[in-house]
């Protein structure tokens, strides 16, 4: 009951937390689509039932091969879609034009290499600094928020923020390895460094996000990092949707994910 709660001694209520966002990532339903050709399963279906299961927006990731996701997929989830659309893009002049003529909520810009299976690693802002600053200017004019992702690294968090990022994303890949691995310590120390990214993300004033290869197991203590207010979540919901459908895998990491911040809450309001 509220007549329970305790009160920091300064007389200051606890912080309230911030809701959690969940965006889906529906890549991989187009690189099954691809192994055949044609036009099933269909993205923006899976889309829809993503958002029906409980998901706050979308992310397709047009990458430069065009490997899963294509030109026509993403205009057609612009043009359709209910919820917002984050795209994933390489900080190129060709990714840029896109992003400028469909206008999407938001641009995570990620580092890409054609040999990758899959994003590896965050972006190299100081490195890049030069050619991501322009970039993200133009797309910032054209009134798209800006993300980065990146790797939960202080000194890359002080870059994102010179170069005008709005959002930095927390690449969450390594955590979620040494879970698989059961690597206790390991899991303990990336957690601490997600904690200390994002607490220093938030005082530097960009929005905390997080994601790749987050799951059912392992999604938990990061929804519960206070500052973090969005997960991106693809390849293990649309693996989850084989066998029991995209809007139930959705709605289940919707569950774990509000119990974590109901269980944040509860910790700050004692």
């Amino acid at each position: 009951m509220a007549a329970n709660r305790k009160v920091p001694e300064t007389g200051q209520a606890p912080a309230q937390v911030r809701a959690l966002r969940l965006g889906v990532n529906i890549d991989h339903v187009a690189t099954l689509r691809n192994a055949r050709g044609g036009l099933h399963p269909d993205p923006l279906r899976a889309a829809h039932l993503a958002i029906e299961g409980g998901a706050d927006g979308i992310t397709a990731h047009l990458r430069e091969d065009r490997r899963h996701i294509s030109d026509a997929d993403i205009t057609r989830l612009k043009n359709e879609l209910t919820r917002p659309l984050n795209l994933e893009m390489a900080a190129t002049d060709e990714m840029l034009q896109i992003a400028l003529r469909h206008v999407p909520n938001a641009c995570c810009l990620v580092p890409e290499r054609r040999e990758e299976r899959t994003t590896e690693g965050g972006l190299d802002v100081q490195g890049a600094a030069k050619t991501l600053k322009p970039l993200i200017a133009k797309l910032k004019d054209a009134g798209i928020r800006v993300s980065l992702f990146i790797e939960p690294d202080i000194r890359t968090i002080e870059a994102a923020s010179k170069v005008g990022a709005d959002i930095v994303e927390l690449h969450t890949g390594r955590y979620c390895h040494l879970a698989l691995e059961h690597d206790a310590a390991g899991v303990a120390s990336e957690l601490e460094r997600h904690r200390k990214a994002a607490s220093a993300a938030a005082s530097a004033g960009l929005e905390v996000h997080a994601g790749h290869g987050l799951t059912y197991n392992t999604v938990q203590p990061i929804a519960r990092i206070p500052e973090i207010v969005e997960l991106n979540i693809g390849h293990f919901l649309i693996g989850e949707a084989i066998f029991g459908g995209l809007s139930m895998a959705v709605r289940r990491m919707r569950v774990l994910m509000d119990e974590a911040r109901e269980a944040l809450s509860a910790q700050r309001a004692r």
